[in-house]
């Protein structure tokens, strides 16, 4: 993914848990594109990526259910 100028990044609401994995996704750009762009909120001058709607909310629905 090329850098997107400002796509409106959310951080993730769980990465704020010990286990350091952050992530940011762009609610604004998925909406419009229908892709959900990703990236590392602990180092925002990495590249993102995207993935379609349907797996970004198979991955949140995992997310929320897993016991890791």
């Amino acid at each position: 993914m090329n850098t997107l100028p400002n796509p409106g990044w959310t951080k993730s609401t769980y990465s704020n848990g010990g286990g350091g994995g952050c992530v940011e996704w762009a609610a604004a750009h998925a909406a419009a594109c229908g892709e959900v762009p990703v990236r590392d909120s602990k180092d925002t001058s990495m590249p993102g990526f995207t993935v379609s709607a349907p797996a970004w909310a198979a991955f949140v629905t995992y997310a929320r259910t897993a016991q890791v």
